[in-house]
Order: C-alpha cells, then sequence, then structure tokens
C-alpha cells in the first residue's frame, strides 16, 4: 500500500501506511475508530488525508450534539479525581 505522503513533514523520515487507532472527543462523549494513516517510522507523525479528517469533525460534531446513533457503546469512561 502506497502512503498519503512521500516524507513526513515533521522530520523529513519516512513514511508507511498503516492503520491506527484514534480516539474522538466531542463534548462529553469519546469515540474510537481505526483508520489508515500515513506514519513516520522516524518520529511516529500521524498523517491522515483529508476525507479522514472530515470524517473526523463529523463525528466530533455528532458526539458534541449526543447525535449517537451508528455508534456502538463498549464500555465507560472516568476521570480521575
Amino acid at each position: 500500500m502506497k502512503p498519503f505522503f512521500s516524507k513526513c513533514p515533521v522530520c523529513g523520515g519516512e513514511v508507511a501506511e498503516k492503520v491506527v487507532e484514534k480516539l474522538l472527543r466531542g463534548g462529553n462523549n469519546t469515540a474510537s475508530i481505526k483508520v489508515k494513516a500515513s506514519v513516520c517510522l522516524h518520529c511516529g507523525e500521524r498523517l491522515y488525508s483529508s476525507q479522514t479528517v472530515r470524517r473526523f469533525e463529523e463525528i466530533r460534531k455528532r458526539l458534541e450534539k449526543e447525535e449517537l446513533k451508528g455508534l456502538k457503546m463498549v464500555g465507560k469512561n472516568f476521570k480521575v479525581a
């Protein structure tokens, strides 16, 4: 698989396409999603396609509005006091 980017814009390192898990927050809600990203093999920077970034924004907005249809609850989230 060919990465979205040829070199890392942060350090100039080599990038490879990988499937990564991204945590998204909106309001008091959190969702995780697995997506393809170009990942720098030197510094670890993740680079996402513009389509993937738009999807992140849509999910964040839904989380903020608590429009949770189509999302599966998989546990509970706690904050240490």
